[in-house]
C-alpha cells in the first residue's frame, strides 16, 4: 500500500470523466471527480443474492444517497436506491451515502445491467460504453420437468443480467430454448450453475458454431413490392432500397444506429411513403437480417438505404410495408452476393519445447495460422488464429499430445469469410 501511495497518481488528479449527452448524441459532457458535481456512476457487475440483486458500481461524480432515485439514460428507466453497501469480501457495511471515487454495491436496481450508466435525473450523461462480444457458440437446453421449465426461464433472465456476453432465446421452429456464449467452457459453466447452484434439471444438445452472413458487394435500386387482393380491403406496400457493406466505425461516424450490426437510413424525399410506414420498413429489414437469407444465420455489417417507394391510400398498411421490405432485402442480397463468416479464435498455447512441432502441425491441420512463437522461461508460447469450428475438444487433444504438460487459452478474435468449399458444404448440410 505504501507503494500505491508513493508511486500511483492521486485520484483527484485524473482528468474529468467524459460522456455523451443522451438528449444530443453529438454533445460531449464532462464530469469532475467531485462530490459537488452531478451524480454519475458506471455499473460494472450484477450479482444475484439471497437478499436481492446486488449492483456493483463505481461512482465517478456526485453523491449517492440511500433512498434516492436515479436514472439509466440508456433505457430511460428510473431506479430506486434501496440500500447501499461497502463490500469487504462476504461482509457488507451499510452506508447512508457515498461520494465520488467509491465502489459500492446497491440493492434496488431492477433494469440496469453491466456497462450501464446511472446518473442524476436532471443532469443525464452516458459514460463510455462497454462493448461485449457476440456469442460464437450455441446449444439447445431442455428442462426435465414442468417445474424445471418454469425455473429455467427465470434463471436465464438472471444469468443474462449478470453476464451480457451470454444470450438465450426460444426457437419457434424447433420448440427449443437456445443458449449462446463465448465458448465450450463458458456454456459448460452456465449448465453446471443451472444444475448445481439453481437445482434445475436440464438436458443439453451438442454445441454449434454461431456463423454469420455478409454481402460480397453492393446492390442498387432493388424493389420489393407486396400486393395482395382478397376481395375486401387489399394489401399494398412498395419500397426500393440500396445495400452495401458497412462497418460499426462507419455507422458511428455517420451517426446511424448499428443495432444487430445493421444500419438503416431513410433517404426518401417527399411523401412517397408516409412517415408512419417507415418504422415498419425498418422493422422488416432488421427482422429479415436477423433470420438470415442464405443459410439462416444473422446478416451483419450491411447498410440499407430506403430511396424510393409508393403507397395506396386504402390498401397500404404497416404489415404490407414490412413484407415489401423483407422481399426487397432478400432480392438485394441475392444480387450483391452473400458470404458466410465464421468466428476466428485467438489461441495461446504454453508448451515445453519438445512438443512444439506436434502442436504447430496440429494447428495447421485445423486451418490455424501461427502468428507468433516466443520463449517464456522454460516453455514456448504459441500464438495462433484458428476457426472455432476446428477447436471442439481441443483441450483434451492438447493434453494427449503433451502428456498433460501443455495448456491453452482461447478468446474470440473476429468473424472472417469461410473458404468457398466449406461454405457450400455448410449450406448443403443446413448448418
Amino acid at each position: 500500500l505504501d507503494g500505491v501511495i508513493d508511486y500511483l497518481p492521486n485520484p483527484t488528479e485524473v482528468p474529468e470523466v467524459e460522456g455523451e449527452n443522451p438528449r444530443d448524441k453529438e454533445e460531449k459532457l464532462k464530469r469532475p471527480h467531485s462530490d459537488n458535481a452531478p451524480f454519475s456512476a458506471l455499473v460494472f457487475k450484477v450479482v444475484s443474492d439471497t437478499h436481492g440483486d446486488l449492483t456493483y458500481m463505481r461512482i465517478y461524480s456526485g453523491i449517492l444517497k440511500k433512498g434516492s432515485r436515479v436514472i439509466n439514460p440508456g433505457n430511460g428507466k428510473k431506479e430506486n436506491v434501496s440500500r447501499i453497501f461497502e463490500m469487504h469480501a462476504k461482509d457488507r457495511q451499510p452506508l447512508e451515502e457515498v461520494g465520488a471515487g467509491n465502489i459500492v454495491a446497491v440493492v434496488g436496481i431492477k433494469d440496469s445491467i453491466t456497462g450501464d450508466t446511472l446518473c442524476d435525473q436532471d443532469e443525464p450523461i452516458i459514460l463510455e460504453r462497454m462493448d461485449f462480444p457476440e456469442p460464437v457458440i450455441s446449444m439447445s437446453i431442455e428442462p426435465n420437468t414442468a417445474d424445471d421449465n418454469r425455473k429455467l426461464g427465470e434463471a436465464l433472465v438472471t444469468i443474462r443480467r449478470e453476464d451480457p456476453s451470454f444470450q438465450s432465446h426460444y426457437d419457434d421452429e424447433t420448440g427449443q430454448t437456445i443458449i449462446a456464449g463465448m465458448g465450450e467452457l463458458h456454456l459448460e459453466i452456465i449448465k453446471n450453475r443451472l444444475v448445481r447452484d439453481m437445482k434445475i434439471g436440464v438436458q443439453v444438445g451438442k454445441p454449434r458454431v454461431s456463423y454469420r452472413e455478409a454481402i460480397g458487394g453492393s446492390a442498387q435500386n432493388i424493389q420489393g413490392k407486396f400486393k395482395k387482393q382478397t376481395g375486401g380491403r387489399g394489401q399494398f406496400g412498395d419500397v426500393t432500397i440500396n445495400i452495401k457493406p458497412f462497418s460499426k466505425e462507419e455507422a458511428e461516424e455517420a451517426g446511424l444506429n448499428f443495432k444487430e450490426n445493421i444500419a438503416f437510413e431513410n433517404k426518401i424525399i417527399g411523401g412517397k411513403i408516409p412517415k408512419e410506414f417507415i418504422p415498419s420498413v425498418e422493422y422488416g429489414i432488421r427482422q429479415t437480417a436477423l433470420s438470415g437469407i442464405t443459410a439462416g444465420y444473422p446478416l451483419i455489417n450491411v447498410k440499407v438505404e430506403l430511396i424510393d417507394g409508393s403507397y395506396h391510400t386504402v390498401d397500404s398498411s404497416q404489415v404490407a410495408f414490412e413484407q415489401a421490405a423483407r422481399l426487397a432485402l432478400r432480392e438485394a442480397v441475392s444480387k450483391a452476393g452473400s458470404v458466410l463468416l465464421e468466428p476466428i479464435m485467438k489461441v495461446v498455447i504454453l508448451t515445453p519445447d519438445e512438443y512444439l512441432g506436434n502442436i504447430t502441425g496440429d494447428m495447421a491441420s485445423r486451418r490455424g495460422m501461427i502468428t507468433d512463437t516466443e520463449d517464456r522461461g522454460h516453455v514456448k508460447v504459441v500464438n495462433a488464429e484458428v476457426p472455432l469450428s476446428e477447436m471442439f475438444g481441443y483441450t483434451t487433444v492438447l493434453r494427449g499430445m503433451s502428456q498433460g504438460r501443455a495448456a491453452n487459452s482461447m478468446e474470440f478474435l473476429a468473424y472472417r469469410p469461410m473458404p468457398p468449399s466449406l461454405q457450400a458444404e455448410l449450406v448443403k448440410s443446413g448448418g
